[in-house]
């Protein structure tokens, strides 16, 4: 993308450091907003769900753990901390989509948080709520 001079370029703003920012139109960030929450209203739907059954399990693990052995105890732990594994991971993605949505409000969506860069389309159609570019991506991934 080039750099943003004296004068705006059509369709950029000037940002803090100078680079040029291409501005959405307000069709483009409806639309990209109607997707996030729409996605987020799914992870949440999965979250209940899994909260539900894990209060099934703890509440079966009351009723039927009396005479259990060891493997039957153990494995009703290893199930229920499968489901709060399961849980806590969709509670991390809802978070990662509702910062999402704040950064698409702030106009700072699409943009690397790391270096500024833009955030490749595709990288954003896969992992909407991605906030690193590939290469900062990669590079966070290797520490």
């Amino acid at each position: 993308m080039a750099k943003a001079t004296g004068t705006k370029a059509t369709g950029t703003k000037a940002t803090a450091t100078g680079e040029g920012r291409r501005t959405r139109s307000a069709a483009e960030t409806e639309k990209i907003r109607v997707a996030l929450v729409e996605r987020r209203d799914e992870l949440q739907a999965e979250y209940d769900t899994s909260i539900n059954e894990l209060t099934e399990l703890q509440r079966d693990r009351v009723a039927d753990s009396v005479g259990d052995d060891q493997a039957d105890t153990g494995s009703k732990t290893l199930e229920r901390e499968q489901e709060i594994t399961l849980a806590n991971n969709l509670l991390e993605r809802i978070t990662q989509v509702e910062r999402a949505i704040d950064r698409l409000g702030e106009g700072n969506y699409g943009w690397c948080e790391r270096c500024g860069n833009a955030i490749p389309v595709e990288r954003l159609a896969a992992f909407p709520s991605a906030t690193l570019c590939v290469s900062c991506k990669q590079l966070e991934e290797r520490r």
